[in-house]
């Protein structure tokens, strides 16, 4: 029972992380007039979101420490609920970064966070 707990709750989390860049890609649409300004904030905001989120968040991060990796991803997720008040989905927006909040919560207190060193290859 304790892994259907644990992956249930990464899963959530990966989907939550999925729903963020979503929330930049649409919040990039609706911002800007004319189709060159939409496409490039729509798709280059989630591609540098996506960038650091890699670097210093992500189980696999590469430049990460648990202060640095907290920052990135209050930051992450706190503008994609103001992406979301911003373009009047305010509801949606709290309801977002507190669906986040219980979900990171829930992970960090339960310990169910992946190994990081898990996700290294071993070197032959």
């Amino acid at each position: 029972m304790y892994e259907l707990w644990r992956w249930s709750n990464l899963g959530l989390a990966f989907l939550l992380e999925l729903a963020g860049l979503s929330i930049f890609a649409f919040w990039g649409w609706r911002v800007v007039d004319g189709l060159p300004a939409k496409l490039l904030l729509a798709v280059g905001l989630p591609l540098v979101a996506a960038v650091i989120w890699g670097f210093f968040a992500a189980p696999t991060a590469t430049h990460g420490n648990p202060v640095l990796t907290a920052v990135v991803k209050v930051a992450f997720f706190g503008l994609a609920g103001l992406a979301l008040w911003s373009v009047d989905h305010r509801v949606l927006g709290v309801a977002f970064v507190a669906v986040v909040a219980i979900n990171l919560a829930i992970i960090h207190t339960g310990q169910l966070a992946p190994d990081p060193a898990q996700h290294h290859v071993a070197e032959a």
